[in-house]
């Protein structure tokens, strides 16, 4: 038989693979973007802790109850929180094909006094689960106040520029003119929407808590000797320190998936207004009439030194767009759970919960960045307005010149004809805009020649724009961000 050629399936050919971290794949979620506090909400470490200090509130609850559980027991527990033997729990779980036993013998070693009444009565999600819930309450609170700056930032920036007139567009066409602060506003209005539902989803985040295997609290009942009220106490002091108001009433092993659906929702519709938000910056910096931050040694490009690309807005849109896609997950896992519970959600929720805090976190550091330093290029703006006024000034012309005695039907005829030609100029021979020009040279024109200039001027084209901006900033933005006040200081340097 003839033997291969071929080089080992693992890719390092005949030689063994390096075992360092470069040679491994890492999440560029972590190794690249994320902050130290999100990375560490989502971490093995957070993890392990929080399963073990939930193993003591249930020690703890149970010894108040009556269970003949001692201080001693308690205090050794206590004072082994946080070392914890990664390498034997690896081992453990390699033997036992069991995280949260392997988790069990490797705190039982630390602890041997306190081995017997560690994790009683209890089941595997009563760790796991209630770890869950208390990674998305605490990512949900590292969240809240990073969105609440980039709409702090972005309501400086509306403030500045609510009165700058600027070319409305709408099916990416010239339409009427607005203000740079306005658009920021239609901006700022996804923002606070999903603020509040990000407020909403933390409200109503509640605790799994003591529940049994099944969620019908059988091997409480039985430890407690049917006492159905100690089983409710016990169910409540977990609950209370573990920093939850309550406790879903009702379980299957798990909670309901629905709750994960309800969480990613909102961080996929965050990315959804992120994109938006974007994708109009990097529009307007092909325009010229607003960039991003540009660091002094940036390059744009490595074949083009001159460029000045939106680096960040784009890099928002690509992980929104990845943000936008979790919610997938959680919804598929929910409608497949079968009965009290299924495993199969497991190895899905230790990805999509994770991904779309970390994404959620990189792109409002991200965007909090982009709003920090926006740049705005009000000259080029005028241009492109003078480029298109004339056009949006016409009925304005018209009953200007009704008013001093014209023919509506007469007028409208003039200026259909010179707009042609003046369109003429801008399509056909790459010309500027020179319908003013005409309209000046026409002698039927001349009862309104020295209103031109006011009929003209942009601001008389954006309506109530700056007083909206106003009104929305005042009674919409500025009251939820109240709540966020002591933690607006804080800026973004980003490190890539």
């Amino acid at each position: 038989m003839a033997t291969s050629s071929m080089t080992s399936v693992s890719g390092c050919g005949t030689n063994p693979c390096p075992d360092d971290e470069f040679s491994k794949y890492r999440s560029p979620l972590v190794s690249r973007y994320a902050s130290k506090e999100m990375a560490y909400n989502f971490s093995e470490r957070k993890k392990f802790t929080t399963w073990r200090k939930l193993w003591l509130y249930l020690a703890k609850s149970e010894k108040m109850l009556g269970l003949p559980i001692t201080d001693e027991q308690i205090q050794e527990m206590v004072n082994h929180l946080d070392d914890i033997d990664f390498k034997m729990a690896a081992e453990e779980e390699k033997k036992l094909r069991h995280d949260v036993m392997a988790h069990v013998h490797t705190f039982a070693h630390r602890c041997p006094r306190a081995a017997a009444i560690i994790h009683l009565g209890a089941t595997s999600c009563y760790v796991g689960d209630n770890t869950d819930l208390i990674v998305l309450r605490d990512g949900i609170d590292i969240l809240l106040p990073k969105l609440a700056r980039v709409i702090s930032r972005l309501a400086n920036f509306a403030e500045q520029y609510a009165n700058l007139p600027t070319l409305g567009f709408t099916h990416y066409q010239p339409a009427q003119l607005t203000t740079v602060g306005k658009r920021c506003c239609l901006w700022l209005q996804d923002l606070c929407m999903d603020l509040q539902n990000l407020e909403h989803a933390r409200t109503k985040l509640r605790f799994r808590g003591v529940k049994g295997t099944t969620g019908t609290q059988a091997s409480f009942l039985q430890l407690f000797e049917g006492d159905h009220n100690k089983v409710e106490e016990l169910d409540r002091l977990v609950t209370e320190m573990a920093g939850f108001k309550s406790a879903y009433l009702v379980t299957g092993q798990t909670y309901s998936r629905k709750v994960d659906i309800d969480t990613l929702a909102v961080l996929s519709s965050l990315g959804a207004t992120v994109h938006k938000i974007c994708m109009d910056i990097r529009l307007l910096a092909n325009l010229k009439e607003i960039e991003e931050p540009f660091e002094k040694d940036q390059i744009g490009s490595s074949a083009m030194p001159y460029k000045r690309n939106p680096m960040r807005s784009e890099r928002c849109c690509s992980l929104a767009r990845h943000l936008m896609t979790l919610i997938m997950d959680p919804l598929q896992t929910a409608a497949v759970q079968w009965f009290e519970r299924t495993l199969d959600d497991s190895a899905n929720r230790r990805i999509c919960l994770a991904e779309a805090f970390l994404t959620a976190d990189i792109v409002l550091s991200t965007l909090q960045n982009i709003s920090e330093g926006l740049v705005v290029y009000p000259k080029v703006i005028e241009r492109h307005i003078r480029q298109e006024l004339p056009f949006m000034a016409t009925e304005n012309f018209i009953m200007a010149m009704v008013k001093a005695g014209g023919n509506r039907q007469d007028c409208h005829e003039k200026i259909r004809v010179l707009s042609q030609q003046a369109a003429a100029v801008v399509k056909q021979e790459g010309g500027d805009n020179d319908l003013i020009t005409r309209i000046r040279a026409d002698p039927y024109f001349s009862p309104i020649q020295e209103q031109l200039e006011n009929l003209l001027d942009p601001s008389s084209f954006t309506g109530r724009a700056p007083q909206q901006v106003v009104k929305f900033l005042k009674e919409e933005v500025y009251p939820l961000l109240t709540p966020y006040e002591n933690q607006m200081d804080i800026k973004i340097e980003l490190e890539l």
